[in-house]
């Protein structure tokens, strides 16, 4: 079978290799179709803070059910589902808590252990995540990023009623604004790339700003008046976004760190003890959030094809990369098809 594996930052070696089999309790799925994320972007660069090379990256993914080994139930060969990409110890004290999204000993598909880059992947069958059958493999391999945008507006509390600005209107920015809108917030959505801020505005985000022109003060005035903004997603994670919030949100306020930093920000922690601000980390996910991901995919309340915006074969997956850095801020979501 087919198998892509970054060697170094930006070169990718195809490779034949023979094709696995499930042991007890594990699934062999079939790759049909990979989302390259942000972070994959950075491993691409060589700029990821926790990623070794070589690595077989594709973490955001569809796939269907190929085979099952020894003991598994309730997953259905020929089916559609995605997996969760987590590897953990199931012993830390972050596991023993149901906290296993943050495990002492965390390793991501992807990352740090062997991701989705291939024809047929086997996969433990507790991460398996089944789909609807009326799903298509985007859907399916949006299902992950979305997860992650459940699980950050879900680290900021009660969103209801709140006014809300989302930092970066790239893919994850665009699903945390509507996952923002959908809980009942306000929403105010800003970027550099009136692409992407058109498309956030097909998917229902009405409130734009291009940080370019307009401050996020005068932002917030013009879209929330004298309110202010209680919470920032912080989806762009370069040191203008992060000292923005930290100037620009009301006092008590919450920014919630979504993006993966390349490069360490410099925060001033002064106006944070002053101004009692809270910084909130989110990594991942739990299973709860990629199954409240299929379910608003499926109900509708996230709206998915305007992100669509560029198609590559396998084979083709360095111009991916490519296509990527050359388009920046007229790209939204590439996919790799198998």
């Amino acid at each position: 079978m087919r198998q892509a594996v970054m060697i170094s930052p930006g070169v990718i070696e195809h490779r034949e290799v023979a094709e696995p089999k499930p042991g007890p309790g594990e699934v062999l799925l079939r790759i049909h179709r990979i989302g390259v994320c942000g972070s994959d972007v950075h491993v691409n660069h060589g700029k990821h803070p926790f990623t070794p090379y070589p690595v077989i990256q594709g973490h955001e993914f569809c796939a269907t059910v190929e085979s099952v080994g020894e003991g598994v139930h309730g997953v259905t060969v020929g089916s559609k589902a995605t997996a969760m990409p987590q590897v953990v110890c199931g012993k830390c004290r972050r596991c023993l808590e149901g906290n296993y999204h943050i495990c002492d000993h965390l390793k991501v598909k992807g990352f740090q252990a062997p991701g989705v880059a291939q024809d047929l992947f086997v996969t433990e069958a507790a991460s398996i995540v089944m789909l609807p059958d009326d799903f298509s493999f985007e859907q399916g391999a949006f299902v992950e990023p979305a997860a992650v945008a459940i699980r950050a507006t879900s680290r900021a509390g009660d969103l209801n009623e709140k006014t809300v600005a989302v930092l970066g209107a790239g893919p994850i920015g665009n699903l945390t604004a509507q996952m923002c809108r959908a809980r009942g917030a306000r929403v105010l959505i800003t970027d550099m790339s009136d692409f992407r801020l058109e498309i956030a505005a097909q998917c229902g985000i009405v409130s734009v700003s291009n940080a370019k022109n307009e401050s996020l003060k005068d932002a917030s005035t013009r879209v929330f008046g004298e309110r202010g903004i209680d919470i920032v997603f912080d989806c762009a994670g370069v040191q203008d976004t992060i000292s923005t919030a930290v100037d620009t949100v009301n006092k008590g306020g919450t920014i919630v760190v979504v993006a993966v930093y390349g490069e360490s920000p410099r925060v001033d922690l002064a106006v944070v003890g002053d101004r009692e601000l809270s910084i909130v980390g989110t990594l991942m996910y739990q299973r709860a959030d990629y199954e409240e991901a299929v379910r608003r995919i499926a109900s509708g309340d996230i709206t998915l094809d305007p992100l669509d915006t560029r198609h590559f074969s396998f084979a083709e997956f360095a111009s991916a990369y490519e296509f990527i850095d050359q388009e920046g801020p007229r790209s939204m979501k590439v996919f790799i098809d198998l």
